[in-house]
Parts: C-alpha cells; structure tokens; sequence
C-alpha cells in the first residue's frame, strides 16, 4: 500500500466513524518511507544541528543497509520562517518546495517566541510524517547539539525506528 492510499482510507473511515486510530500498516508505511529516503534535505544552514541529524540519519540509515543515502542541508535561507506563525513548518515547506529530496527535517520555533522548538520529518508533499517537541531552551537548559538529538531520536521512536545505541 502507499501513503495515498493509506490516507484516503483514512479519511473514509474518518467520514464513516469508523476509524479507531492508527494502524499498524499505516506506521509501518511512515517508517519505511524514511528508511528507503535515498536523499534526505536537512532545512537549516546551522553547522552543529546539520551534524547531529546527518549523523543519526547515518547510523541509522547505514544499519539498514542503505549505501547511497545523500544527506545534505538546504541551499536557502530559512531565517524567513522566523516570521510566520509556526517556523519549523515552514522551514520544511521551504525544503520541499526547493529541493528533490525524499524526505526532509525541520527543526525550528513551535510557534511564538519562548514556544519551545519543534522538529518535523516530512515527505517530498509536505505531508508530516513524525515530529517531536521541546520546551523552551531556558527551561531545559540543554545545547543545541543535545536538544536536536533528543528530538530526532523522539520523532523515529514515535514510528518504530530504534537504535540500541539510544
């Protein structure tokens, strides 16, 4: 089944009152979708948040066994998405909408400034696949490197991707 198909018999059942939640082949298509991501746009030009995901992305990735994986970050400003309502969306949509890519991550604001973070894996439609959020940095105190990695690590774990290692 593809991801179209699995989301317009989502809907049905949805109009039907029918639907009583995720499926265990709707989460295996998410996660199969980002395993088999041959080329996956990072939308940041921060140096340190592009290392921590390119550098799970390829544990992961690696471990299964997908050799010609291309992870790369977006060649254009993202900053722009600090003016909308709900930045790290946008910086995907921004992704998306100028790249080839696969899938993408965001990672950016929640929403208005002291919202916290969030960080968002979408599809080469802009469909979100999994995410994940954080508190405000003056709450968790933690560095940029850490909190990424918490996220990205949170977001695969919400899908079945796992790794010992965490």
């Amino acid at each position: 089944m593809k991801i179209e198909e699995s989301i317009k018999c989502a809907y049905v059942e949805s109009y039907n009152g029918t639907r009583k939640g995720d499926k265990k082949e709707e989460v295996e298509l998410i996660k199969q979708t980002i395993l088999n991501a041959k080329n996956i746009v990072v939308a940041t030009n921060n140096p340190k948040k592009f290392k921590v995901v390119r550098d799970i992305l390829l544990e992961i990735l690696d471990k299964e066994k997908n050799k010609n994986i291309v992870v790369s970050k977006i060649d254009m400003p993202t900053e722009v998405s600090d003016l909308t309502r709900m930045p790290a969306l946008n910086k995907g949509l921004i992704a998306v909408d100028t790249s080839n890519a696969d899938i993408v991550i965001a990672r950016g604001r929640f929403g208005v400034p002291g919202s916290g973070s969030m960080l968002l894996i979408m599809d080469n439609k802009g469909r979100i696949l999994t995410g994940s959020l954080s508190p405000s940095s003056i709450i968790h105190k933690e560095s940029i490197e850490d909190t990424v990695k918490n996220e990205l690590i949170d977001a695969l774990k919400r899908i079945g991707i796992t790794d010992n290692r965490w």
